[in-house]
């Protein structure tokens, strides 16, 4: 499959928020904190356009990922991809490709994810360690060049 990144708009927000609580539903009704305002309103309220990419796969809208910096590196975050293209290699490119920019720059990344969710996986493939947890989020680190296996 096809993909590329471009510049996130202000008006790429709502596609974002939408896509956002579509991708998270599952995780926080487990977590019993899904609400289907502030899972909106969240996107809305730290969109950076400057620090996001969206992702086009075959010409379309396919979702979007957010690379801000830190002051001890990167934080990535909002790192969401239409369920329909899951599990295709779409998120694992994405992620090698930002990773390979990371290091090239000799920079950490950091991000969290929900306990639970699948995505941790897709992080720990790509040298992602558990940094810290907490009863909702699992925070993680990926030093410079450590173990991106690619998958």
């Amino acid at each position: 499959m096809e993909w590329a990144l471009r510049s996130a708009e202000p008006a790429d927000v709502e596609a974002i928020a939408e896509l956002r609580a579509t991708v998270m539903r599952p995780d926080l009704e487990r977590l019993g904190r899904f609400d289907e305002h502030r899972v909106r309103q969240r996107l809305r309220d730290s969109f950076a356009p400057r620090h996001t990419s969206v992702i086009v796969a075959d010409g379309a809208f396919a979702g979007c990922v957010a690379v801000r910096p830190a002051e001890d590196g990167r934080w990535l975050e909002h790192f969401y991809l239409a369920p329909d293209l899951q599990g295709r290699g779409v998120g694992s490119a994405v992620l090698r490709y930002l990773l390979g920019r990371a290091d090239a720059d000799g920079a950490l990344v950091r991000l969290n994810v929900l306990r639970g969710s699948a995505a941790r996986r897709l992080y720990e493939r790509h040298g992602f360690t558990v940094e810290a947890q907490d009863p909702i989020d699992v925070y993680m680190v990926r030093r410079p060049d450590e173990g991106a296996l690619g998958t």
